[in-house]
Order: C-alpha cells, then structure tokens, then sequence
C-alpha cells in the first residue's frame, strides 16, 4: 500500500486544468518530441510549489513532490524525477524568451473566455511600496543590448522618490497596480 498526501494541490491542479494552462503553454512555447514533460506540465508543477506553503529551490524542486501523487496531479508516466532544475530553468528561459508580459495577458484572455468573466466594467487600484536603503537609478544603456529595441527590452522597475500616501516622502518607492472587473465572482464549474 502506497499513500500519498494530495492536501488542497487537487483543487490548484483542477483550477490550472480548467483554465487550460497547460495546453496554452504547449502552443505558446512550442513543444518538442524529445522532452518527457512539457512545458505547460512544468508550469503547472511551479504554481503547485508555489502554492503548496513551503515552495522549494530549483534544486531541491523534485523533492517537493516525493510523497505526492504526481501523475494524478500533472499527468500519466510523469514523476518527481522529471521535475529537475534543467528542465525547470529551460522552461524559464522560455517564458522570459517569449515575454512574460504577453504570456501572462494570453492566459488571462484565456480565463476571461473560459469562465464568462465581464469585463465591461473594470476597477484600477493602486498601491504604493516605501523602500529603505539606496536604489541608483537604472542607465538603460546597461539594459538595452546591441541591436536590441528600447521597446522590446525587458524594464527593470523604476524605485524613485514620488509622492507618498503613507507621508514618507523621505522614503524611495515603487507603485503595484491592479485591474478588477465588476463581475466578482470566483468561476463557476459546469
């Protein structure tokens, strides 16, 4: 008799499934014949590290589904095995490669089709980050490469001075926003 503790990852993988994450990642990214997992399957194994309370190292990244049943979870014929740092680090550089900006706006579009979310009425909130210490400002020199578009060159995070709702304008800071649609509810499963 084998056991395995599935916690509440059954309920993130149901999630993640009903979205269709893995299937958008396979298309957006491509996938290859010689790799055991996809990329959409290794994803998925990120966001259920990063949700399962105690996410781990890369290096360490197989050993957090030891005990876990991980075909239930990801699929048939994938173990914690193939869940190795390679593997995971490639699948990065991917998501970097095509643009995490636009990965994450595919995927959203994809939950706004999936689950019927309106959008026709929206709620922007923001919120400001004090920060001690010093932050040079960025020479976007350094960051632009040779023959690489400003527009297409990954942005660092501006921290500056600004004004500060918390009254500290003797503190840098950085601003987080965040759109809302008027619909509200967590998606329903048919």
């Amino acid at each position: 008799m084998k056991i395995e503790n599935l916690d509440h990852l059954g309920l993130v993988a149901g999630l993640v499934d009903e979205i269709g994450l893995v299937e958008l990642t396979g298309d957006l990214l491509g996938r290859h014949s010689l790799n055991h997992i996809s990329p959409g399957q290794v994803l998925k194994a990120m966001i259920l590290n990063g949700l399962g309370f105690v996410s781990a190292p890369l290096y360490l990244f197989s050993e957090f589904f030891e005990g876990k049943p991980v075909e239930h979870l990801l699929g048939p014929g994938i173990t914690a095995a193939h869940l190795n740092d390679d593997r995971l680090g490639r699948v990065l550089d991917q998501l970097f490669e095509f643009g995490t900006t636009l990965f994450f706006f595919n995927v959203a579009m994809q939950a706004v089709q999936r689950f019927g979310v309106s959008v026709s009425h929206c709620h922007l909130d923001s919120t400001s980050f004090g920060l001690d210490g010093e932050y040079p400002p960025v020479n976007r020199s350094e960051v632009v490469g040779e023959g690489e578009e400003e527009a297409t060159a990954p942005q660092a995070i501006e921290i500056c001075q600004g004004y500060s709702r918390d009254h500290r304008p003797d503190l840098k800071q950085f601003l987080l926003n965040l759109i809302c649609s008027a619909d509200g509810d967590i998606p329903e499963v048919e």
